[in-house]
């Protein structure tokens, strides 16, 4: 059968491969297009459009793309009718999944919807394009099904969490041998995670960095996106205690005695980790005024919401500066800290429902294709 995927973010682009690798063991005539990145390419050949062509961040970026969105829009329903898939399979991204959902709807083609936008927390009015439009939704967080089945009553699939596999399944990295290919020192280390977009990485990176100096017995490693050239980086390296690894972020979390992480995606892949982490999360002055007046939501990162307490600090706005940075990232190298910290990421692990998110959905999209 044929499949047609839209992922339009590198956590897309990771929990898509894995999809496309499940679907084929339930499928061996499985054909794929897709819009991803390099980790789908890996699975198949078919790559329309990369998700770092994709990717605008914050409503003034948007703003000014709107051009290239629409001309986006345009081409993937052209190209969607000229494969004429099986199905559709959209992956998070709501904004550009949405409008090709209700386009494929009306055209009559299966539309099946992988990791739940995140209308809990902002333009809720959406489960109504959702209801409409989407004949099968796979939600990855335990508070989605209770959400949509019992506010909405709108049934959907609780898979579980698919970094739990992609986590699960990765080549175990040698410590020794890492720290020699990248040329890192024995000293512990705190993992810097700036975001993979240059327009977050620019906000977050240089206050990120502004701490070294505090911890002289630690070194910082930025894990350096897929997406971003080393030199991005180079130009916010003005320090010796500072090293940089490209594309191995999951190996440089499973050494890591703490990091520093940009809300979204990350902070649930660093508590899966059980590295202990501070959050941070700066935006542009308007952009986060307006964000503030839509998003609903007592905390920004997935461990506090899945918990529905505090877990991680979470450092926002003008509270992500040097200072606080600096506490924060003391505190969590505490041993009681930590201690506290470990115990709540092991909770939120059984929460998140156990390997085999992955394989669920292909066994849910298979049969429902197939029927």
């Amino acid at each position: 059968m044929k499949y047609y995927i839209i992922a339009g973010e590198a956590s897309g682009d990771l929990h898509g491969s894995n999809l496309m690798k499940a679907l084929q063991n339930k499928d061996v005539n499985a054909e794929f297009r897709f819009w991803g990145g390099n980790l789908m390419q890996q699975v198949s050949n078919d790559l329309v459009k990369h998700y770092k062509d994709l990717a605008f961040m914050g409503f003034l970026e948007v703003l000014m793309n709107l051009k290239t969105i629409s001309k986006n829009l345009s081409f993937c329903k052209t190209d969607i009718e000229n494969f004429n898939p099986d199905v559709v399979i959209f992956i998070d991204y709501p904004g550009f999944n949405l409008r090709i959902a209700k386009w494929a709807k009306q055209k009559g083609f299966k539309t099946h919807y992988y990791i739940s936008p995140q209308i809990w927390a902002w333009k809720e009015n959406r489960i109504k394009d959702i209801k409409r439009d989407v004949d099968k939704m796979y939600v990855i967080l335990p508070f989605e099904k209770t959400f949509y089945e019992t506010k909405h009553n709108y049934p959907v699939e609780f898979v579980g969490h698919p970094l739990l596999d992609a986590i699960a399944n990765r080549t175990q990295v040698d410590e020794y041998d890492f720290r020699k290919q990248h040329t890192l020192s024995d000293k512990p280390i705190i993992a810097l995670l700036p975001g993979s977009r240059k327009q977050e990485i620019n906000k977050m990176l240089t206050v990120m960095l502004s701490v070294v100096d505090k911890f002289p017995n630690h070194q910082f490693v930025i894990a350096g996106a897929p997406s971003q050239d080393f030199s991005f980086y180079k130009t916010f390296i003005k320090n010796n205690n500072i090293s940089f690894v490209s594309n191995k972020t999951y190996d440089l979390l499973s050494i890591s005695v703490a990091a520093l992480v940009t809300s979204g995606t990350a902070t649930l892949e660093t508590a899966i980790f059980k590295v202990p982490q501070v959050v941070c999360y700066k935006g542009s002055w308007l952009s986060y005024q307006i964000g503030k007046q839509l998003v609903n939501l007592k905390y920004i990162s997935l461990v506090n919401l899945i918990m529905d307490k505090e877990v991680v600090k979470e450092l926002i706005q003008n509270d992500m500066n040097t200072k606080n940075l600096i506490h924060e990232l003391q505190n969590i190298l505490e041993p009681k800290k930590r201690s506290d910290i470990f115990i709540n990421y092991y909770n939120l692990e059984k929460i998140l429902g156990g390997k085999g998110a992955s394989e669920k959905t292909a066994k849910f999209i298979f049969k429902a294709v197939k029927s």
